[in-house]
C-alpha cells in the first residue's frame, strides 16, 4: 500500500511540474495584445529594464529560428503602467489526477503598458510576466518612469508587495 501511494504521489508530482512547464516561463514574458502592429498576439520574449532610457522586450519574429527583433519604449514617453493577476483553478489536472488540485490556484501577472509613440499617438502593449520577474519589473519600471503604477485590486497590489 505504502508504494501504491509513493508511486501516485511521484506521478502526481511529475505531471503537476510538466504542466507548468508547458506555461509561460517564469523568467520571460508574453506580449499578449494591444496596439503594437509589429508583434503578434502571444508572442513569447524577454522583458529587460536595465537600460536606463527604454524598456525593451526582445522576441522572435517567426518563432524560435527567426531573427531578434526588440520593441523599444523610451521610459519618458511612458503614461500608464497597470498591474493584475488572474486566478484560475487547475480544473483539467484535477480531472485527470487529482481532484485535491482543485485547492490550488495557477496565477498569470499582467502589466499593462500605455505610451505615446514617436508619432505622438497613443499605444497600449499588455504583457504577462512570468512569476520571477514580476516584482523586479514592476519596481524598475516605477523607478526608471517615475510613475506609480495602477494596480487592478488589492490582492495584486499585495501580490506585487510580497505581503
Amino acid at each position: 500500500m505504502r508504494r501504491f501511494i509513493a508511486a501516485n504521489l511521484a506521478v502526481l508530482f511529475l505531471l503537476s511540474t510538466g504542466a507548468e512547464a508547458g506555461g509561460l516561463d517564469s523568467k520571460k514574458a508574453m506580449y499578449v495584445g494591444g496596439t503594437v502592429a509589429a508583434l503578434k498576439e502571444r508572442t513569447e520574449g524577454s522583458p529587460s529594464t536595465t537600460d536606463e532610457k527604454v524598456f525593451v522586450f526582445t522576441y522572435k519574429e517567426g518563432g524560435k529560428e527567426s531573427k531578434e527583433s526588440k520593441l523599444t519604449v523610451p521610459y519618458d514617453r511612458i503614461n500608464d503602467l497597470e498591474y493584475g493577476q488572474k486566478a484560475g483553478r487547475r480544473l483539467a489536472l484535477a480531472l485527470t489526477i487529482s481532484p485535491w488540485l482543485l485547492f490550488s490556484k495557477k496565477r498569470k501577472h499582467y502589466l499593462t503598458i500605455g505610451y505615446q509613440d514617436e508619432n505622438d499617438k497613443q499605444q497600449a502593449a499588455v504583457f504577462e510576466l512570468g512569476k520571477d520577474i514580476v516584482r523586479t519589473t514592476l519596481a524598475s519600471m516605477e523607478a526608471r518612469t517615475g510613475k506609480k503604477i495602477d494596480y487592478q485590486d488589492e490582492e495584486a497590489r499585495k501580490s506585487a508587495k510580497g505581503n
